[in-house]
C-alpha cells in the first residue's frame, strides 16, 4: 500500500499542535509540527506512541512500513526526510524515544 493509502487509516490528528520527542533524560531532540508537510508525520508518530507507548525499534519498523514509498525514497537519498530517517536511525540500534503531545488550543 502507498503512504496516500496508509495515512487514511491513521487516526485523525486536528486535535494536535505538534508531537514532541524525548529522550532518556526527558530532553526535546525534536518536534514535528502540524502543519501542511509534516502532517503525515505527526499522524505516523501519532499512531506510533498510541499503539507502542513510546518509538521503539518495533514501532520504528511499523512506522517505516506506514510511509511505504517514502521510507524507500529515505534510504536512496538519505537526508531528504528527516522524520523518516529518525525511525531508520532507531531501527538500527538507537535509542527509544518518548512522544509528548502538544494539544491544539
Amino acid at each position: 500500500m502507498s503512504f496516500a493509502e496508509n495515512l487514511k487509516k491513521l487516526p485523525r490528528i486536528s486535535h494536535l499542535a505538534a508531537i514532541n520527542l524525548l529522550d532518556a533524560d526527558g530532553n526535546i531532540v525534536a518536534s514535528i509540527e502540524n502543519k501542511p508537510g509534516s502532517q503525515g508525520s505527526v499522524a505516523v508518530y501519532n499512531h506510533l506512541a498510541q499503539t507502542y507507548g513510546s518509538i521503539t525499534a518495533e514501532a520504528a519498523k511499523k512506522g517505516l512500513e506506514i510511509f511505504a514509498e517514502h521510507s524507500e525514497e529515505e534510504r536512496a537519498h538519505p537526508g531528504k526526510h528527516p522524520n523518516i530517517a529518525r525511525l531508520l536511525a532507531i531501527e538500527a540500534g538507537q535509542p527509544t524515544l518518548r512522544v509528548k503531545h502538544v494539544f491544539a488550543l
